[in-house]
């Protein structure tokens, strides 16, 4: 090891790093090494916006490796990585960092008995390089293939095979990967996790997926979409909620086998799925994907294993109570991982605060019903102005970091006012 890469996500969702030689990684574990708070309002583009708290040239942050998290990158030779947690210059906390924003609301779960499980599902497109013009022509994959089709894997197996590798060299434990429905798309899944952890995962196996992909000479798109009108990528998330080991997503004498308050726990969150779509739908370019009929949960509804609700009951084997889960479906790769995490764990937590009881669920496709669920929001200004509404999200980011993430949101719509669907793909297929 001679280098680590010492990564956090900013509220774009682009991951920002700071390199350390391996000979400093104790110094850096120890007092951290430098990164100005300016990146809280950075934009896709690197360009930047301000809030009434993060902006501007001044002032400087130190951002700690989390060295029990560190993993070896092994598609660049002698390279480490570790997430890093952010501190003011005093040692306080930072108050926007994302991971200690997750760190806090599992630590609001534990405190009142309850223990949460994770896992993000990771989908990219390969396509063959482009310029990075906004204006080209659509990417292509570099071998055709059926969704979900041998036709696909034969051709790319090499590709996968150094991927598989590479994951488990670095420490992951894969469940599974396979072709996914549009051209040249993929999907992994690794085993849940504790949150935090859940969430450091994805900045991993999408690092590794990316090296591997520069190394056999093509590109990995991880942005919401590629080919505008076509499956996009979506970042699901699954979770479960237990305590003193026992899963209450499953077994209970509730509705599909939940518990009280598992129940309660996914009411919460499905509640605020409008609001929450501004932090796990966050880009202009995510509702190019969000639409009906895409598997994308693009109504505010839940069904058991209904791959058409944004919330997504998955009871499991009847002999296995204890891999049941609830999948959130309407979120995407452009998204902040530790964001998303803390953000689900709070509306969750309101959930069970009230009592919230779940809706009767939604069977088949939602779409053009007259009497089915409501849609969600359609464009990035309506969520932000769904999470403005949002006393239980706001509450739980904090003033600067709610201010920070409105901002970019709005900055960003404004960046692509008036640009054509395919452009605004083409100019964030390859940011995240």
């Amino acid at each position: 090891m001679v280098g680590v890469a010492v990564t956090c996500v900013d509220t774009a969702g682009i991951t920002r790093v700071k390199g350390v030689p391996a000979r400093r990684l104790a110094e850096a574990a120890h007092a951290g090494v430098g990164l100005s708070p300016v990146f809280d309002v950075a934009l896709v583009d690197d360009s930047f916006t301000s809030s009434v708290r993060i902006g501007g040239p001044e002032g400087d942050l130190r951002m700690v490796p989390d060295l029990d998290a560190l993993a070896l990158l092994p598609p660049l030779p002698g390279w480490a990585w570790a997430p890093g947690d952010r501190f003011e210059q005093s040692g306080e906390p930072y108050a926007a960092c994302h991971r200690g924003f997750a760190r806090r609301m599992v630590e609001r779960a534990r405190e009142r008995g309850f223990e949460l499980v994770m896992g993000f599902e990771t989908e990219w497109v390969v396509t063959r390089p482009t310029s990075w013009g906004h204006e080209e022509a659509p990417p292509q994959a570099p071998f055709e293939g059926n969704a979900y089709g041998m036709t696909r894997l034969a051709p790319m197996s090499d590709y996968l095979r150094e991927i598989l590798a590479a994951l488990e060299s670095a420490g992951v434990e894969v469940l599974q990967i396979h072709p996914e429905y549009a051209p040249g798309q993929f999907e992994v899944t690794v085993a849940p996790a504790d949150p935090v952890r859940a969430a450091d995962l994805v900045v991993l196996v999408q690092e590794i997926v990316r090296a591997v992909t520069v190394r056999h000479g093509w590109e990995a798109n991880f942005g919401p979409s590629v080919l505008a009108g076509q499956v996009g990528n979506g970042r699901h998330v699954h979770l479960s909620l237990w305590r003193e080991g026992r899963n209450l997503c499953g077994g209970g004498s509730g509705v599909c086998g939940l518990a009280p308050e598992a129940e309660s726990f996914l009411a919460g969150v499905l509640d605020e799925l409008p609001a929450l779509l501004a932090i796990g739908a966050p880009s202009p370019a995510s509702y190019l994907r969000l639409g009906p009929s895409r598997w994308t949960g693009a109504f505010q509804c839940w069904g058991p294993e209904n791959r058409e609700a944004a919330l997504r009951l998955v009871p499991g084997p009847q002999d296995s109570p204890q891999s049941a889960n609830a999948e959130v479906k309407c979120f995407d790769a452009a998204a902040s991982p530790y964001l998303v995490a803390g953000a689900v764990i709070a509306a969750g937590l309101a959930g069970m605060d009230t009592k919230a009881a779940l809706p009767e669920a939604t069977q088949g496709d939602p779409a053009g019903r007259a009497d089915g669920p409501p849609r969600l929001p359609e464009n990035l200004p309506e969520a932000v102005a769904r999470f403005r509404k949002s006393a239980v999200l706001r509450e739980a980011l904090g003033e600067a970091l709610s201010e920070a993430m409105i901002a970019v949101r709005e900055a960003e719509s404004a960046l692509f006012d008036g640009w054509s669907p395919q452009s605004v793909a083409n100019a964030t297929r390859r940011r995240y």
